[in-house]
């Protein structure tokens, strides 16, 4: 896992074909339940960073408040964070974070909020980034589940000028994903530190 997270930091920011290709054999390799929209999230996320605009803190509280109080911390995937699609422009924290203490809810809700409300690209600009993307999935005969149904729906959302979807339900039930997007260099500055810094005193033991 150390591996595949180091991987895709170091990715170029130009996606080519065999970037999308390793991308994906390496979601596949961890998250073999996964569906087209799944790896579509992914990539929006590292596009785009967070669906929507913060402008009410206090709900977007109150919602990870929810979150932490009806997840257990053996429901969670192993990982404390994973880069978003090819270039780990943003990366997805796991609430697991907050419920082990190597994170405060604030920290990662601050930083969560300041990513959401940053400058990201327009949607035009990812459907034809995406179109790229879906070109060499098609050629990459994954078999995925729903595949066609799936690319559907994503081509009906992208031409109305939307673009966030949810997990699906294959997805959720089987890794259970509660996570927060932050933007790699907020991320890299004041959350991995902290996060990486417990690892690093077992590591000196």
């Amino acid at each position: 896992m150390l591996l595949y997270l180091v991987c895709l930091f170091l990715m170029p920011l130009s996606v080519q074909a065999q970037d999308t290709e390793n991308f994906i054999s390496h979601q596949l390799q961890h998250y073999p339940q996964m569906r087209l929209l799944d790896l579509y999230k992914s990539c929006f996320q590292d596009f785009m960073g967070a669906e929507h605009l913060v402008s009410d803190r206090e709900g977007v509280k109150h919602y990870l408040d929810t979150e932490l109080e009806q997840t257990s911390v053996g429901e969670l995937p192993a990982w404390y964070y994973e880069p978003c699609g090819v270039n780990g422009q943003y990366v997805r924290v796991s609430i697991r974070t907050i419920k082990e203490g190597l994170l405060t809810e604030e920290q990662l809700l601050d930083a969560f909020v300041r990513s959401a409300n940053g400058k990201r690209p327009s949607v035009k600009k990812w459907k034809k980034q995406w179109r790229k993307m879906v070109a060499t999935i098609d050629k990459m005969n994954l078999a995925l589940p729903h595949y066609d149904e799936d690319k559907t729906f994503i081509d009906s959302l992208l031409s109305v000028g939307k673009y966030a979807i949810s997990h699906s339900p294959e997805y959720r039930k089987a890794y259970h994903p509660h996570y927060r997007i932050v933007e790699r260099g907020i991320f890299q500055r004041e959350l991995k530190p902290l996060i990486d810094k417990p690892v690093s005193r077992k590591a000196d033991d």
